[in-house]
């Protein structure tokens, strides 16, 4: 009996020896069994630290800003002269007043250099209809400019200045994203040349009633009125836009966080046909349409739920001669889908005039395959 006792406090001591290591080296091991499912919680892993924050986007505007210039024009502009002007008596009193009939109108904004041998991208509507225009360069040289060209359908001008040692951009060729920080620079309000600071907020906006081909770039970079033809570049300092308009609700433009600005693709495009030819050659078919949407397609029973509701024919236009008719659904050309009213604008405009097309149509809810010769997209004096 002594000797089972000594052996069961032997035991026992064991026993709680090895119960003290364990709780003191792994007390996990000691812990109570779930009672049913334990829910799936995703833990946050451990990262690599990532680069350091940048705090200043200085090179990115000693590369950009050199090629902004501030762009100032006037035009002559005639009103109604005043009886009071050719009273005898008030001008003995008064003299002479020159013409009361004229004055001049001033105007300002913005544009980039694109090439040293004096080539300047800027907005059509910054130009539209002056006589005199100035350009001011970073430097503080001052010089007058021509108007090479200008395109009211994507409110894009090239104009000319003669110059050395003209400091030219350095156009973007990565893909701009939704999110990416951005610097527009310009001369908003007349006060300057300025940069302000946003992010891309969206991309490819159409049917804003800017211009007629539209496809722009929405940032949060403050932009204001004198801020028109400046770039939009990214923090490398290469230019990814043309500053062309903003959403405001103020009397006076100022700006409500919404800027608009003309991709560098398309502007690159617009720019080397200008400076080639003088003018932008776009492809047309003579008509005139509007998104199909589902409310339209119930209304007009069209089985097609996307495509260019035709409203419009030009009369002995090319799609008139082709056979088009209004009221037919136009759902593809040359092979591509049109999805909406504005892909038929940018489908036809890339074609050249005298080649040929095939358009897919829907008439009466049947395909119907019809061949039109492009002709040449009429010249606008105004902005659509």
């Amino acid at each position: 009996m002594r000797k089972l006792w000594l052996t069961f406090c032997q035991t026992a001591t064991v026993c709680l020896a090895v119960l003290f290591v364990i709780s003191t080296l792994r007390p996990d091991l000691l812990a109570s069994a779930p009672q049913g499912v334990a829910a799936a919680v995703k833990e946050p892993q451990r990262e690599e630290p990532g680069p350091a924050a940048v705090t200043s986007f200085s090179s990115a505007v000693r590369k950009a800003m050199p090629a902004v210039v501030n762009i100032y024009t006037s035009q002559e502009v005639k009103r109604p002269r005043q009886p009071l002007m050719d009273d005898p008596v008030f001008r003995y009193f008064f003299g002479e007043q020159g013409d009361p009939g004229v004055q001049r109108r001033e105007g300002l904004g913005s544009g980039v250099i694109v090439s040293d041998k004096g080539y300047i991208l800027t907005n059509h509507h910054v130009v539209e209809s002056v006589d005199q225009i100035e350009v001011a360069l970073a430097d503080a040289r001052k010089v007058p400019a021509r108007v090479v060209g200008t395109d009211p359908d994507t409110d894009l001008a090239v104009l000319k200045i003669d110059l050395p040692r003209l400091p030219a951009i350095t156009f973007g060729n990565a893909e701009v994203r939704v999110g990416d920080v951005v610097l527009a620079i310009g001369n908003p309000f007349g006060v300057g040349q300025t940069v302000t600071l946003g992010i891309v907020s969206a991309l490819g906006r159409t049917q804003l009633g800017i211009t007629t081909f539209e496809s722009f770039i929405q940032t949060d970079a403050t932009i204001q009125p004198g801020n028109s033809g400046g770039a939009l570049v990214d923090t490398s300092g290469n230019l990814i836009g043309i500053n062309t308009a903003i959403y405001s609700q103020s009397p006076r433009g100022e700006s409500m966080g919404i800027g608009f600005a003309i991709p560098v693709s398309i502007a690159r495009q617009v720019m080397e046909q200008i400076i080639r030819d003088g003018a932008v050659t776009r492809g047309w078919i003579g008509v005139g349409g509007r998104d199909i949407t589902r409310e339209l397609a119930e209304t007009l029973q069209i089985k097609a739920n996307r495509g260019a509701l035709i409203t419009q024919v030009v009369r002995d236009g090319p799609a008139d001669q082709a056979g088009v008719k209004p009221g037919d659904v136009l759902v593809g050309v040359n092979g591509a889908a049109v999805g909406d009213w504005g892909a038929v604008l940018n489908l036809v405009a890339v074609l050249k005039p005298g080649e040929q097309a095939k358009l897919r149509l829907q008439r009466e809810n049947a395909d119907t395959d019809l061949t039109v010769t492009i002709g040449r997209r009429p010249r606008v004096t105004k902005r659509e």
